[in-house]
């Protein structure tokens, strides 16, 4: 029988959007979407399904591959299962004739290309450094063989050639699209700080309090053999990458600590093992509660994304403890784990939906913390690579963490993408043109193109292109870009062109991926469901996670940022000029 949430949201959906209801109705449909959206959108990929066990051992801590999450299945998760679907598998086949189609760089350099910067006002750029930090836990994809291909045409009438997306392979006689292996584990465990394979996890370490590999001003060492930083992910760096992975592995040797100081007679796994449980649930509420609602910020999401940690009666349910049992008014947060409609992992549309390089400037002004004083500008190459990590290591870091919070991300819209990055020179030399892989992509790898994602959504598909954008001057550029038609649109254009709602810093449509997505990383995982608890995270662990907020971290421990942030509600809010 529907809930009465159900009644309530599946009549409002049939009148208004629920972006325009008034809060206390516009809650009741967005629940009813996602529940909808977990019935109808998730889709397992796995071929032959995962193996489960009859009798399973429990095991209190995350391991680094991510195996044993889901006791009973325990390659769920893992590094190297596959990427989910959140559509059928018959609409995800790769459109071959049309791969090409148009042009992955005429996409590019005709529609994304940055004009003129296009400010988000309502955050800093720290905002745009934490999603990527994020993106870098969540998923990777295995590169196929060069020789395999494509050559992408460029305007130049050169090409650039880009390895295929290696496919995971399939049992013989598979009549499925193909699919693809995450090299990371798909759970929010801070792989990006700890790694997703032993000896990643191995270089890290310390070996001793538990402790991982950090100097004490926020630096992560360097490995004088690749010249990159020892942590858990060093693809695409820059320095923004470099401040976050240095903050967070500082927070975990602050988290060991103070284990240490309650718990001193523990091991060194023991102080590692807590800590990156702690560690990693800061990081997913930091996500949840307060990069989301920055980026997001209509009053209904701020309320939505509260209600998944902490529910709609907040400290309440520790008074009454029943109240866990529903998600709704005990929060996702200590509920029991459900993996809905199929075994859980990340999809390849969550993937394509989070496509926001638009988000980086190209150019930096860098600033005293203690003046606001310009100390220098600096263009994106130079804040890239083994070049940012040399600016990195000759600036002060607290300067660097105002200098970000200061300045503007770019708007995730049409005409916006960073030219540097459509002319990304890569440290060993190659050349890339980034917007115009994220259109190949998606296409790669039978992602829908705008319009059908839209239906498949069960969102009612734009008839025209003037139904596509509210900008004229886009409109004709899509149109002739797609040669007038409609359903070719792909879907990165399609997320950066239609009209926002208000209090929307990206696409409702995009959005409708991470109303599901956001709870289902949170729902699946045990360790933020039957094993939040004090047995396993420590009385001390749990306060460590409720207490503090990103404010926190960067005021522990870079204290002379404290000043800006005087005032400042979130710290993806822009942040107070010092005087």
């Amino acid at each position: 029988m529907p809930s009465l949430f159900s009644r309530i949201g599946d009549f409002l959906q049939k009148n208004r959007p629920w972006y325009k209801l008034p809060r206390i109705l516009a809650m009741p449909a967005l629940i009813e979407i996602r529940n909808d959206l977990r019935e109808k959108n998730l889709v397992d990929t796995e071929e032959p399904p995962m193996p489960t066990v009859k009798k399973p051992a429990h095991d209190p801590v995350r391991t680094i591959d991510g195996t044993n999450n889901d006791l009973k299945c325990p390659m769920m998760g893992a590094a190297g299962r596959r990427f989910g679907r959140n559509f059928p598998l018959k609409e995800v086949f790769p459109d071959k004739p049309k791969l090409l189609k148009p042009p992955p760089s005429e996409v590019s350099q005709r529609l994304m290309t940055r004009t003129a910067f296009q400010p988000a006002t309502i955050l800093n750029l720290l905002a745009a450094s934490w999603i990527q930090f994020m993106v870098h836990d969540w998923f990777v994809h295995k590169k196929g063989k060069p020789e395999d291909g494509v050559d992408i045409p460029l305007p130049d009438g050169g090409t650039m050639r880009l390895a295929p997306t290696a496919v995971d392979p399939a049992p013989a006689g598979s009549k499925r699209p193909p699919a693809y292996a995450n090299e990371n584990s798909h759970w929010w465990d801070a792989s990006m700080i700890y790694g997703s394979d032993a000896a990643t996890a191995a270089r890290i370490r310390t070996g001793a309090q538990g402790k991982i590999r950090v100097d004490g001003d926020g630096r992560i060492p360097v490995d004088p053999a690749t010249g990159n930083e020892v942590t858990g992910f060093t693809e695409n760096v820059w320095i923004g990458l470099n401040m976050l992975h240095g903050l967070f592995a500082s927070e975990h040797n602050a988290i060991c600590d103070a284990l240490r100081a309650a718990h001193p007679a523990e091991s060194d796994q023991w102080y590692f093992d807590k800590a990156r449980l702690i560690n990693s649930a800061l990081m997913a509420k930091i996500h949840t509660v307060e990069w989301t609602p920055a980026i997001v910020p209509h009053p209904v999401v701020k309320i939505a994304m509260n209600t998944n940690w902490n529910g709609i009666t907040g400290d309440i349910q520790e008074v009454f403890e029943f109240l866990d049992n529903s998600e709704i008014l005990g929060g996702i947060i200590g509920s029991k784990a459900d993996h809905h409609a199929a075994p859980y992992s990340l999809t390849e549309e969550f993937v394509a939906v989070y496509r926001m390089h638009p988000l980086m400037p190209d150019d930096f002004t860098i600033r005293s913390v203690a003046d606001d004083k310009v100390l220098e500008t600096l263009d994106l190459p130079a804040l890239s690579g083994r070049n940012g990590r040399k600016v990195f290591e000759r600036l002060s870091i607290a300067d660097l963490f105002y200098s970000f919070g200061r300045m503007h991300p770019g708007a995730l819209r049409l005409h916006n993408y960073p030219r540097h990055l459509q002319n990304l020179v890569r440290d060993n030399g190659e050349k890339l043109d980034l917007a115009a892989i994220d259109v190949f992509r998606d296409r790669e790898r039978g992602v829908p193109r705008y319009n059908r994602f839209r239906k498949l959504l069960r969102k009612d598909p734009v008839k025209n292109f003037e139904e596509l954008t509210d900008n004229p001057v886009w409109r004709e550029e899509i149109r002739a870009v797609y040669n007038n038609d409609i359903e070719s649109v792909d879907l990165m254009t399609g997320l950066f062109c239609e009209p926002l709602p208000d209090g929307f810093g990206f696409s409702e449509t995009a959005f409708r991926i991470f109303v599901l997505m956001a709870s289902r990383r949170l729902k699946s995982d045990r360790f933020f469901t039957d094993d939040w608890r004090p047995e396993i995270y420590t009385p001390l662990g749990l306060e460590w996670v409720k207490k503090n907020t990103m404010l926190h971290v960067l005021k522990r421990h870079f204290p002379g940022v404290a000043p800006a942030l005087d005032g400042v509600e979130n710290a993806f809010h822009p942040w107070k000029k010092v005087e």
